[in-house]
């Protein structure tokens, strides 16, 4: 099974890319993050993307995530649902061939930052009840934290940064501690170059000067599975790039 998740930045925007990447990646499940537009502002050819059950839960110009899962491994629609604590349209779930899926999109923070605790608080404690059941667990998206030091380019790590501080990394870790596991640090423990956003300017995607905040999340069963976990750097023009995993 191929997961793939994208904050693409504007799904209006990117509409030939997000075909382009199914295309070429042909990903069992699609997880997007920031698809800035309401269900009926979603492309007609992303909307009813042939081949796949897909729900795009959004609300205009800001935030948004959806979900898209390949018809030939659910016979039929999935129930897509949304946690108690998604109130700014962050969060889609559904049951896939036995495993459930979130597509996550974390506050930035930069305007309330508390609202950002809230809800890694809140994303905690959903982990912790859904990872407490039978099926694995995936939580893939933009996570808007960086795990550690590492995780952010040296000419961009800042001391009280939002997506750097101590305590929002520990929020992020308290999720990983529901038996989860970072699937593309797990599988590239050794590469300090592992970023997933670039700021927009001064060229820094194409010097690699970024920060790692995209993630795909796994239930360790699941992540003992994992094969394959990349980032395409050089896909798209949304500041964030592509992570895809592959599960035997």
């Amino acid at each position: 099974m191929r997961i793939c998740t994208w904050n693409v930045n504007g799904i209006r925007a990117r509409e030939a890319q997000v075909r382009q990447l199914v295309e070429q990646e042909r990903p069992e499940v699609l997880c997007l993050q920031e698809i800035k537009a309401s269900a009926d502002q979603v492309p007609a050819s992303l909307a009813a993307l042939d081949g796949y059950w897909s729900l795009f839960h959004g609300a205009g110009p800001y935030s948004g995530v959806a979900l898209l899962v390949r018809r030939d491994i659910a016979a039929s629609r999935p129930a897509f649902v949304h946690p108690d604590f998604d109130e700014e349209r962050r969060v889609v779930v559904a049951e896939v061939a036995g495993t459930v899926v979130a597509s996550v999109y974390v506050p930035n923070g930069g305007k309330d930052f508390a609202a950002k605790v809230r809800f890694l608080e809140a994303l905690d404690r959903w982990a912790a009840a859904a990872g407490g059941s039978d099926r694995p667990l995936l939580v893939c998206g933009d996570l808007n934290v960086t795990r550690e030091d590492r995780d952010v380019h040296p000419k961009e790590r800042k001391p009280g940064a939002i997506g750097q501080r101590p305590e929002e990394r520990s929020l992020l870790e308290r999720v990983l501690s529901r038996g989860l596991v970072d699937v593309g640090r797990a599988l590239d423990p050794a590469n300090d170059g592992l970023f997933t956003w670039w700021a927009p300017w001064r060229n820094l995607r194409q010097r690699n000067i970024g920060w790692r905040i995209d993630y795909v999340l796994a239930s360790e069963p699941l992540a003992r599975r994992a094969t394959r976990c990349v980032v395409l750097a050089d896909f798209g023009t949304s500041d964030h790039a592509p992570v895809i995993a592959t599960f035997a």
